[in-house]
């Protein structure tokens, strides 16, 4: 049986795929998801232990602003149904100096935080590094984070003056780490906040100084999930179910097929096909620009735009006495060169011998009921180049390798976990590229380096009439919201398209 005229194909159940297939039903649009996988999410993952279930790729959510417009955003939206908590501290940081810095929900906490850190005049430069962060946000929100076809020109009309205005204030031809120098006389804030270029899998080095609109992203709020990150998948799955889309999984998409000059359909492993008007790809570039998905799709995003490979990473993830009263759900334990860190990672595409070590206590706050020696549900990652398909590379070693380098970083910053690390479960580069063929591990589609960087991310359309793209890769980047709204814009691209096509046959029908 040939599907409705109006039948919309997603490839990918990550959040994108989610988000866009929630927003189309929701608008009476028959929806299939094809998912190789047997669940829902993407990057969004999780691993068992014994205290139940531990995030093995995003940890925390932004902007669950981002969701309400799936949802009846004045009667139910995603936090309040995933019974969501705020994190009153953002993250703890700590460096092997004996350096500990926490930042707060509260801005008047954290001013007060970064006096006691790093004295007055430093906490009068946070307070304008925050200001300017807003005014970014504000700035690029509209104009080009919520657009579906970004570009420079598009972003100064939209921007207005005050937006413009902002944008000059934050030298966006500067790298972030050269712009942070100038606002911060205190090389650990400017390290704290460069960390935000690795959100998108970048180098600070290169990475624009806009992305420090983050910050005020994040001051906004951070939340996690009582049960994880897969709740945000499952809710976004039962939305979809709810309003009709249909959810294949077990179902690798081999090809996407062509025909009258159009998207027009999917075939499977099995040489089955499924007929649509349009396709929507959550999926990496390349396995576009590979031929992963067919010949005939192979050149639709122009090579330009499928740039260098953003950052892997190595994980652990196990349970460790922790012991650390102090430490909270997010953890940062910085290098003491963080320059050199990212030279290795894509200068020389080496592991840092004494990296940045992201843990995430997902116990944290200390439940009520908590006693010392017990054990914690402990995720680790480290930033590796991301070279998972170089068969020259071994994974397994250079990760057991690294493991000496994390314990030791966790020793120096004053966390000493016991022999159970050692232990844990570990993903490589190799395992990413895996999972996601034809990326070599990347996690973040390609790197935002250079003040062009943020355009060369393609918009949602292509150059092939009724197939969209949507993800990490695609703008406006990785990150859970940000791949949700990349979802949206390509939702709202195929709406737009069926209600024009729509419109021609009401004037053709009226004609005749």
């Amino acid at each position: 049986m040939s599907p409705p005229p109006e039948h919309v194909v997603v490839v990918g159940a990550g959040i994108a795929g989610l988000a866009a297939a929630a927003k189309l039903s929701r608008q009476g649009v028959p929806v299939t998801v094809c998912e190789k996988e047997s669940f829902p999410g993407g990057k969004i993952r999780q691993g068992m232990t014994p205290l139940g279930p531990i995030d093995l790729g995003p940890t925390v959510c932004t902007m669950p602003w981002v969701f309400d417009e799936l949802l009846d955003g004045k009667t139910d939206n995603l936090m309040s149904r995933l019974k969501a908590e705020p994190l009153e501290v953002l993250a703890h940081h700590r460096w092997p100096d004996g350096s500990r810095f926490n930042l707060y929900h509260d801005p008047a906490r954290s001013m007060q935080a970064v006096a006691e850190f790093a004295g007055l005049a430093e906490a009068r430069r946070f307070q304008r590094f925050q200001s300017l962060s807003r005014r970014l946000h504000d700035a690029l929100l509209e104009s080009f984070l919520k657009t579906a076809r970004p570009s420079l020109a598009g972003l100064v009309r939209r921007a207005g003056p005050a937006g413009l205005v902002a944008l000059g204030q934050a030298w966006p031809f500067f790298s972030l780490w050269t712009r942070l120098g100038q606002l911060f006389r205190d090389p650990r804030l400017r390290q704290l906040f460069a960390r935000y270029a690795t959100y998108c899998g970048s180098s600070p080095l290169a990475a624009p100084a806009t992305l420090m609109l983050i910050a005020h992203v994040e001051q906004c709020g951070v939340w996690r999930m009582r049960g994880g990150m897969k709740e945000i998948a499952n809710a976004l799955e039962q939305t979809a179910t709810g309003q009709g889309t249909k959810f294949l999984y077990g179902r690798e998409v081999k090809a996407i097929h062509v025909a009258g000059g159009r998207a027009s359909g999917v075939e499977w492993e099995d040489g089955s096909r499924l007929q649509a008007s349009h396709v929507i790809t959550n999926c990496d570039l390349r396995a576009l620009s590979s031929g992963a998905l067919g010949k005939q799709v192979k050149s639709v995003v122009p090579s330009r735009q499928i740039k260098e490979r953003s950052l892997s990473a190595i994980t652990w993830n196990g349970l460790a006495d922790l012991g650390d009263e102090q430490l909270e759900h997010h953890n940062v334990l910085f290098s003491r060169d963080y320059p050199t860190e990212f030279q290795d990672l894509f200068g020389r595409r080496t592991l840092p011998e004494s990296p940045t070590v992201y843990l995430c206590a997902s116990d944290r706050p200390v439940p009520v009921n908590h006693q010392p020696g017990d054990r914690e549900r402990t995720f680790l990652l480290i930033n590796a180049p991301a070279d998972g398909d170089k068969p020259e590379k071994n994974w397994p070693a250079l990760a057991q390798a690294a493991c000496a380098g994390v314990i030791a970083q966790l020793k120096a910053c004053g966390i000493n976990p016991g022999p159970d690390v050692t232990s844990f479960d570990i993903t490589t580069p190799a395992d990413f590229h895996q999972r996601f063929p034809a990326t070599g591990g990347a996690l973040y589609g390609g790197v935002t380096h250079g003040w062009r960087g943020a355009f060369a991310r393609p918009g949602v359309a292509t150059r092939l009439p009724g197939l969209y793209l949507a993800g990490g890769g695609v703008h406006p980047g990785p990150g859970v919201p940000m791949a949700a709204l990349s979802g949206l814009a390509a939702a709202r691209c195929v709406m737009a398209e069926l209600e024009s096509g729509a419109r021609s046959r009401k004037l053709d029908l009226a004609r005749a």
